[in-house]
């Protein structure tokens, strides 16, 4: 009997240490889900976010599962913005104009004058001084930049060809957000600015609710909009930022050793920014023309009107708050600094 219980009691130990071994390894082999929301595809965001997944997948091994999610799939902008502050989407990427309703700093990346061209705007965002102003932004509501979001030069996509400042006077106009910054300087130009979802403005185009919008070159090349309008005018030194906004409590949820790797690999992946994305605006120029576009640019005069308009409207917004006139004046120091 001695024998039987002796049996039994290593069997029970067995279950129990068999158990305990399930419960370690479950723990190790936790699987996160990180869904990653843009309202483009194929251009330097999508790039960034296979970067990233590769990466994260490779290291978590299979602990982190990232998900892309591009072309509005999991929304318009506003609703992925607010997915992202309350956790529902793990990470967003927007034109900065939208996460001004989360941080009033954001508007600083729409300062005309600010950025030269995207080589200059990496090297200003990637600057140390620079990335621990910005990765403050939006964390007392639960967010933190993740990314630069260098996007491409900003411009104007209408059915009247933009050449002089006189041009703008008239045109309904889609602007990418819709707080102050994005709005007023256009109105300084004789725009009247209409806040849409980027999903929403290529029917508006094709309708002519709206004359333009004003967004990115691989905006109307992805979603084809040489079918529609041929005229793109790069508005004079000004670039359009698309950052990306993670949830902070998932973040943390991660534990220190995935959130390092989370990290590490997002820092890495900004190289995307820098090297394919360079290329990919030259691509994106190349593509417009195969398909009957034209690019115009400014006269140097007409270019200084320009920002002789729209510069002044632009300093009062971004000096009526303190905080944000004081990261404004040290993004103005900093670009000087790589010119």
């Amino acid at each position: 009997m001695d024998a039987t219980i002796l049996r039994f009691g290593v069997a029970v130990c067995g279950i129990i240490a068999a158990g305990a071994l399930s419960m370690t390894t479950n723990a190790s082999a936790q699987q996160f889900t990180m869904k990653m929301s843009s309202p483009t595809i194929n251009d330097v965001t999508h790039e960034y976010f296979k970067r990233i997944k590769a990466g994260v997948e490779q290291r978590s091994n299979g602990r982190i599962k990232v998900e892309i999610y591009p072309a509005n799939q999991l929304g318009q902008i506003p609703a992925v913005v607010e997915g992202v502050a309350l956790g529902t989407i793990e990470l967003g990427v927007a034109a900065s104009g939208f996460f001004v309703s989360l941080e009033p700093r954001f508007q600083v990346l729409d300062a005309p004058g600010l950025f030269d061209n995207i080589e200059h705007a990496y090297k200003v965002m990637t600057d140390p001084e620079i990335r621990k102003r910005w990765a403050t932004w939006g964390n007392d509501k639960g967010v933190e930049m993740f990314s630069p979001g260098i996007f491409s030069p900003l411009s104007i996509l209408s059915h009247k060809a933009v050449r002089a400042t006189a041009d703008f006077q008239g045109q309904k106009v889609r602007t990418p957000g819709g707080a102050a910054i994005q709005v007023e300087p256009y109105r300084k130009l004789g725009i009247i600015p209409v806040s849409l979802p980027l999903g929403e403005a290529l029917p508006a185009m094709q309708n002519r609710t709206i004359d333009g919008l004003i967004s990115g070159l691989a905006v109307y090349t992805n979603f084809k909009y040489y079918d529609i309008a041929k005229a793109v005018t790069n508005l004079p030194a000004t670039t359009l930022i698309a950052p990306a906004i993670v949830n902070r409590q998932f973040m943390k949820s991660l534990g220190p050793e995935l959130e390092k790797i989370v990290r590490e690999e997002a820092l890495k992946a900004e190289a995307a920014y820098a090297d394919w994305n360079v290329q990919d605006n030259k691509r994106g120029e190349d593509l417009w023309k195969k398909n009957g576009g034209e690019m115009i640019d400014m006269a140097p005069a007409e270019a200084k009107r320009y920002l002789d308009v729209v510069a002044p409207a632009a300093n009062s917004i971004l000096s009526a708050n303190g905080k944000v006139k004081e990261d404004y004046d040290a993004f103005l120091a900093v670009g000087k600094k790589y010119r």
